[in-house]
């Protein structure tokens, strides 16, 4: 097992990614016109939110630590990329999904090394069952940004 301070790194750094793909996911529903496109970001950028405060409370409860409440200096930059190069690229949704899949993979990582790391029963279901639906989120951005690609 991992001692609290362990495990409030794992969970805050977790947290700091979903705060990052919440905001993506924001900024890339009000970056593309597709109503589709924009209600499925609204909803991934909703989801993370709720995962972020899921595991900001097992934080709390599991290692009496104060979570994380903002994103990444990482996550940062590469939303301010991911501005830059839909302003540049004219609101190009497959530029727009590439970096969204971007951003998943990035997710997709850090939740992959949390659910190795020896974390408690409770705690680890729930990283697990939040990997689980972030890697169908990126599954899907991948299978739309192909299609995009193939269209263009």
């Amino acid at each position: 097992m991992m001692n609290e301070k362990e495990i409030a790194s794992v969970i805050n750094n977790l947290i700091e990614t979903l705060k990052d793909g919440e905001k993506g996911f924001k900024e890339a529903a009000d970056g593309v016109k597709d109503p589709e496109l924009k209600s499925l970001f609204t909803q991934y950028s909703a989801q993370r939110h709720r995962f972020a405060s899921e595991l900001q409370t097992e934080l709390r409860s599991v290692a009496g630590a104060e979570p994380e409440t903002g994103g990444s200096a990482a996550g940062a930059m590469h939303r301010g990329w991911m501005d830059l190069k839909s302003a540049i690229s004219g609101k190009d949704e497959g530029a727009i999904l590439a970096e969204c899949e971007r951003g998943e993979d990035s997710a997709v990582k850090e939740f992959k090394e949390a659910i190795d790391k020896p974390l408690s029963s409770p705690l680890r279901d729930v990283v697990f069952r939040q990997y689980t639906d972030i890697k169908l989120a990126h599954d899907r951005i991948k299978q739309l940004r192909d299609a995009a690609k193939k269209a263009a």
